[in-house]
């Protein structure tokens, strides 16, 4: 089987796409914490060093709109509680990003790349 290597440049591409909206700054990690099972707004920030409650929220609701994370309401009343989860569209970045991680592995100790002339970066 030949590798089709879409041509992400384009706009239209839908590789290209994906690529960006999995791309904000957030979404991969959100991923990452979704991927231990489904967990509320505080517990996840927990897990997120750094990020805010507004740009939790808002990834959040971003990344439902596109149909990676479904959202629950446990109780309706004040104060309400929510429960986030992959969907199972989400589920299936678990080894594409796995496969991020190994390579990120595997290659930590690579020194630091070279322009062709071998002077550093």
């Amino acid at each position: 089987m030949t590798l089709v290597i879409p041509d992400v440049l384009m706009e239209s591409c839908t590789t290209r796409q994906a690529l960006e909206r999995l791309g904000a700054k957030w979404r991969v990690l959100v991923i990452y914490g979704l991927l231990a099972g489904p967990q509320r707004h505080a517990e996840l920030r927990r897990r997120l060093p750094g990020i805010t409650q507004k740009m939790l929220t808002e990834t959040l609701r971003g990344m439902e709109a596109d149909g990676l994370v479904r959202r629950r309401v446990l109780k309706d009343t004040a104060p309400q509680h929510v429960e986030y989860a992959l969907t199972d569209l989400g589920q299936t970045l678990r080894e594409p990003l796995a496969a991020i991680c190994a390579w990120a592995t595997e290659h930590s100790g690579d020194p630091a790349p070279r322009t062709p002339d071998g002077v550093g970066p």
